[in-house]
């Protein structure tokens, strides 16, 4: 069985993420959509709405998992028998770091490969970051993120500026 793990802290998931995630199904028996706890960031989205809004905007693949971990991928990896670590490159900016990543895990955990996966054309500007600024100034999200979930990041931001 080929597992496949596709990292990151989705916060909120883009189409882009979405993008990677159906490509990466196609090629994978299992794809684990692997959220990141990362203590050093402060997200905007709690992990069980990330988990959330993953679930809503994957809805009908069937062969995808959503979960979470902490520590390192590569042990993450070998925990869950996965034989591939999907990454998405949206340019050759993100190659470099990618790369060093890919080598790094590769020297923890022999048995993982990373495949990676270049954003389709449409996509390749999209980031969560960009999505959180826009959606916190009130424009306009639903060219960037699963229109599942465009509710939801109003919502939040409408809450964070009434915790102010």
């Amino acid at each position: 069985m080929k597992i496949a793990i596709y990292p990151g802290s989705f916060d909120p998931i883009t189409l882009g993420h979405l993008d990677i995630i159906h490509r990466a199904a196609r090629i994978s028996d299992k794809l684990i959509i692997a959220v990141l706890i990362n203590s050093d960031k402060k997200p905007m989205f709690s992990l069980e709405e990330r988990i959330e809004l993953i679930k809503k905007a994957t809805k009908g693949i069937e062969n995808i998992e959503i979960e979470t971990y902490g520590g390192l991928l590569a042990d993450y990896a070998r925990e869950k028998k996965a034989t591939f670590i999907i990454r998405g490159l949206r340019a050759v900016t993100d190659f470099e770091f990618e790369l060093q990543l890919a080598q790094t895990n590769k020297k923890l955990n022999p048995e993982a490969e990373t495949v990676f996966l270049t954003t389709s054309v449409e996509y390749s500007y999209v980031c969560s970051k960009y999505v959180r600024d826009i959606a916190r100034f009130g424009g306009d999200i639903s060219a960037f993120v699963p229109g599942e979930i465009v509710d939801d990041i109003k919502r939040k931001c409408i809450e964070e500026r009434n915790n102010q």
